[in-house]
């Protein structure tokens, strides 16, 4: 194989017909989705008589977006899960037909197969009980195989970095001055205080826990995609950059905090705890609501960080900034209303 296009329009005719086993007549690609760290398109590939359509990822064009992916090993997580761990999971995905990335991390090239029409999930609109209820089934089917299950959390390259962790330490400080500065007038004070409180003790508290399961690290509306193909499957997930080992109800509290909508999550956390646990058991993995609690609260945080620290070190726009207030302000929500700080305190 040559070597990979770093961008959609550096894909030529040879290249495809490597890729494919046949050469398109002529192609073209549309940008699609709304990630900041990566950049998605559609191509359409015409060739005699049939027409296809395929997604392709790759590294963000801004070289501020980019810098951090390749900072934190995003790009890499992405390529290597597509190659080594989604064939060995349930959880929906797509079908990867080329996966590739350069040694330094800092450029990639995935081409998956299209499943549109669908109805991406929408951060900032928020989403139905019966979406919230295929999400969190998903995550379960993430998280049970992978529980406990040695072979899949001991690959070397889902190991912490110690070098990156303390990076990120380090340059917390500097994102929720950016994030003060940036939102101060605009979040609700109780929020932003939240926010203050919580990077305080995450400079001043080293924890860690012994990973339990996969976690998906980014689990919210965005990287979710309903009605995939024209309805014909409920649901797929999305840009796996962030997986890393942990405790799967870290991405349900991220979820449930930064995702779905704080009226929808009040009325219905219970039952959408209790749907996750009965997944779990289902999968082999026996969980109850009140065993899953406080690393659910817990999880919550996981959305204040994300959303504190991605607003600053990516590339501003405006529904970014409408992202990332969306996210904190669930998250926010969801750790004062049930002591997520003091549960953290404790240990």
């Amino acid at each position: 194989m040559s070597a990979f296009p770093a961008r959609p329009e550096a894909i030529g005719a040879a290249w495809w017909g490597e890729v494919l086993g046949r050469v398109p007549e002529r192609w073209s690609h549309e940008k699609i989705g709304t990630g900041q760290v990566g950049d998605s398109v559609r191509f359409t590939l015409r060739f005699p008589g049939e027409t296809m359509t395929l997604a392709g990822k790759f590294a963000a064009a801004d070289p501020t977006s980019r810098g951090t992916a390749a900072m934190l090993g995003l790009y890499a997580k992405e390529v290597r899960f597509y190659r080594e761990i989604a064939p060995h999971l349930p959880v929906r995905t797509p079908q990867v037909h080329y996966a590739a990335m350069a040694e330094d991390g800092a450029s990639f090239c995935l081409i998956f197969e299209d499943l549109g029409p669908a109805r991406g999930g929408d951060q900032i609109a928020g989403c139905s009980l019966a979406d919230a209820r295929a999400a969190v089934s998903q995550a379960a089917a993430l998280h049970a195989p992978s529980w406990g299950n040695a072979a899949m959390l001991g690959r070397d390259w889902l190991q912490p970095d110690p070098a990156a962790a303390a990076q990120v330490r380090a340059l917390y400080p500097q994102a929720q001055a950016i994030f003060r500065e940036r939102y101060a007038g605009v979040l609700e004070p109780e929020y932003m205080a939240l926010c203050e409180e919580f990077a305080a003790l995450n400079a001043a508290t080293e924890r860690r826990s012994a990973p339990v399961s996969l976690v998906h690290g980014d689990f919210r509306l965005d990287n979710l995609l309903f009605d995939i193909r024209g309805g014909a499957e409920e649901i797929a997930v999305l840009d796996w950059q962030t997986l890393t080992l942990g405790n799967g109800l870290t991405d349900i509290g991220y979820l449930l905090g930064c995702g779905i909508g704080n009226e929808l999550r009040r009325a219905h956390e219970g039952e959408l705890l209790d749907l996750y646990c009965a997944e779990m058991t289902a999968r082999g993995v026996p969980l109850t609501r009140k065993g899953v609690w406080r690393d659910y609260v817990t999880g919550a945080l996981h959305g204040v960080s994300t959303a504190v620290f991605s607003a600053a070190f990516v590339v501003r726009t405006e529904r970014g900034d409408a992202n990332f207030l969306s996210m904190a302000r669930g998250a926010c929500a969801l750790a004062l209303e049930h002591g997520a700080l003091d549960l953290l305190r404790e240990g």
